[in-house]
């Protein structure tokens, strides 16, 4: 097939980045968007050039001319709309989480194993050139063993009262607001680089503004506005959080998530440290990898195409000085997608760092487990995960 035919369903704040990403990649037609209705998918569609607007998703399933859905729907409809485009013989990208529960991400697992489609979840930051090679590092036994992996993921978007989105409300959202939007980007992140999983967890959430002044009337997730009317919401989920971890290679590790940390935009951090040396990658500078020595000076690995790995050198696609950043991981991880269905998906022949419904189902199993500890008073708890026997060859991150 020389050409496949994608299309959207949920036009929000990422529907944008997805539909550059594809863009970029010049062989797929950007057929059609679906919204919550045919007047927002016909209005996001104007606004982004995306063709066609759908009056439902379900029409867009039953439009022939698309081979591939893009799942960025708030995460109450992750499951309905993935499964549905599954049994329509759609292959699936779908944002994370997998869908709001483990128990929905099991299914949704289960049914992409058997379809023979593609399925995969946007843990985009795997999209890195500078992550790939110290995964790379990592594998070839560069720093020694691993024995202690942290960092954290911070944000300072929800710091003001006046700040709402859906993300904050179970019922849309999922038992988990910080832990289940970013925390779960640091732990996929954190298992794909060291190539080991997290099997147990020990965690204290926290919500630091308990009552929240929500706008009466739907708005986006930044407006602050001092004119908009507001209603008091009481906020039961975290927006606060800290996690021991043991790993399954016997390391430990160490995470901080918060979305209330005035001056921290988007700071995800990473630091392992081996026995013979550490590596260390901030998101915010995406272009340095640091490497720490005990008996020889440190160093800064900067991404230049020539000196990285093979492995990590097709994640790079500028010459040295000429940065990279976000919205190219994520073009990065589409592209690896979009590759993967042309090669049939089969297990064998996905990318290596392509995250699928398997990592998604494994880190809602992660992220229930530390639920679990924190309601449990702070005691540990192992994480149930079962998928890692079932995955056919190849499947595994």
């Amino acid at each position: 097939m020389s050409r496949l035919g994608m299309a959207l369903v949920g036009p929000g704040f990422i529907a944008a980045h997805h539909i550059d990403a594809v863009r970029r990649l010049g062989n797929v037609d950007i057929v059609g968007i679906a919204g919550s209705s045919a007047e927002s998918a016909r209005r996001r569609s104007n606004e982004l050039g995306a063709g066609r607007a759908y009056d439902s998703y379900q029409q867009l399933l039953d439009d022939p001319a698309v081979h591939v859905v893009h799942n960025t729907t708030p995460n109450h409809l992750h499951k309905e709309v993935s499964l549905a485009a599954l049994r329509a013989g759609k292959h699936v990208i779908s944002d994370k989480p997998l869908a709001s529960s483990a128990q929905e991400s099991r299914e949704l697992f289960e049914a992409a194993r058997h379809s023979g489609l593609a399925h995969v979840v946007t843990f985009n930051y795997r999209g890195h050139a500078l992550v790939q090679q110290a995964r790379a590092m990592i594998a070839k036994g560069e720093l020694g063993a691993p024995v202690f992996v942290h960092g954290c993921y911070l944000q300072d978007w929800l710091t003001d009262e006046r700040s709402y989105s859906w993300r904050l409300d179970p019922r849309l959202g999922g038992a988990s607001s910080a832990l289940g939007d970013i925390g779960s980007h640091w732990c996929d992140l954190a298992e794909h680089v060291t190539g080991s999983r997290i099997v147990a967890v020990l965690a204290d959430l926290h919500t630091t503004v308990p009552v929240r002044h929500a706008p009466v009337t739907a708005t986006k997730a930044f407006d602050t506005s001092t004119t908009a009317q507001r209603r008091e919401v009481k906020i039961t989920s975290e927006d606060l959080a800290s996690v021991l971890l043991r790993f399954d290679n016997g390391a430990r590790g160490c995470l901080v998530v918060g979305q209330v940390l005035p001056g921290h935009k988007n700071d995800l951090r990473l630091e392992v440290n081996g026995r013979e040396a550490s590596v260390a990658w901030r998101q915010e500078q995406p272009n340095d990898l640091w490497m720490g020595h005990h008996a020889q000076a440190n160093a800064v690995i900067t991404r230049d195409p020539a000196q990285l790995d093979p492995s990590a050198r097709g994640y790079a696609h500028l010459p040295a000085g000429h940065p990279e950043s976000w919205a190219d991981a994520f073009r990065n991880l589409i592209a690896d997608a979009y590759a993967w269905i042309r090669t049939g998906a089969t297990p064998q022949s996905k990318p290596s760092a392509l995250p699928t419904f398997a990592d998604g189902y494994h880190n809602s199993l992660v992220i229930e487990a530390m639920l679990r500890s924190d309601a449990s008073g702070g005691a540990w708890q192992q994480v149930d995960d079962d998928s890692a026997s079932q995955l056919n060859t190849g499947e595994r991150a």
